[in-house]
């Protein structure tokens, strides 16, 4: 029963996205390439919600996520170039080929293992991957991107034999971005390139690290980023309460205002 109300409610978003795609001016106006930055937009609201922890707020922008989906194949169908049915079978079909521990007879006992031959079989497909890190977009935000590249080196076997050897490999990241800030300071003009490169295999190195703790770099980042954002608007709040500004403020000032924050859980 549910399942026919699962039907049901997806052949009435079809209904409905054919309707405005005839009717409404905006709609119809719409391309791939104009409607490929809401559809970016659309993603991030529906991280935010995902951090945020709202349950009816993930609902909401699941649902935006998915309208833009049946846009796309709306728009596909019109070209004669694929409809939603294409979509959605070339995915079960994927989901099929690619879980053969499930629908085979392949022995998979660990989520490792079932990455690991995930990786392996997309690279046999006809239209597949054809090296291990060209499924990595190059779009993707850089924390997200360097994650996601070590993480499929990871799944065929290049990676730390024990996690805890990349901290060598984090503090001489470290002491090479000193260096290159050192030659920074003595007036090397070549050094500010040379500095830039060395942070980021810095920051690399970090994100490796995470990933081997399982922690995962961006959320982890994006945590800070709020708990910063709410202890700094606190700030500035607290000092128009107290009629101050905060260019006027000293630091140790401001570090009282900050600590109330913290204190008050912020």
């Amino acid at each position: 029963m549910d399942r026919q109300k699962e039907m049901q409610a997806f052949a009435r978003l079809l209904d409905i996205m054919d309707t405005l795609r005839e009717k409404c001016p905006w709609d119809r106006k719409q391309t791939f390439e104009s409607l490929r930055p809401q559809t970016i937009e659309e993603t991030y609201e529906l991280c935010d919600a995902i951090m945020a922890g709202d349950m009816k707020n993930i609902s909401k922008e699941l649902g935006d996520v998915l309208l833009h989906i049946v846009f796309y194949a709306k728009m596909g169908k019109e070209q004669n170039a694929f409809d939603i049915t294409d979509v959605i079978n070339l995915l079960c079909d994927k989901l099929i080929y690619r879980h053969p521990h499930v629908y085979g007879d392949v022995q998979a006992s660990s989520a490792g293992e079932v990455i690991k031959n995930w990786e392996q079989l997309k690279r046999t497909e006809k239209d597949g991957n054809k090296t291990v890190l060209s499924g990595v977009p190059n779009t993707l935000p850089p924390l997200i991107k360097a994650y996601r590249i070590q993480d499929k080196a990871r799944a065929v076997g290049f990676d730390w034999e024990k996690k805890e050897d990349v901290w060598d490999k984090v503090s001489e990241e470290l002491g090479e971005f000193k260096d290159e800030l050192m030659r920074m300071n003595s007036g090397d003009a070549s050094a500010v390139k040379d500095a830039e490169g060395e942070l980021g295999d810095l920051l690399f190195s970090i994100v490796n690290a995470s990933r081997l703790y399982d922690l995962n770099p961006d959320t982890a980042l994006e945590r800070t980023c709020g708990k910063f954002r709410d202890r700094f608007t606190y700030l500035e709040l607290r000092s128009k309460e107290l009629g101050r500004d905060l260019k006027d403020m000293t630091l140790a000032e401001m570090d009282a205002i900050w600590d109330e924050a913290k204190a008050k859980g912020l």
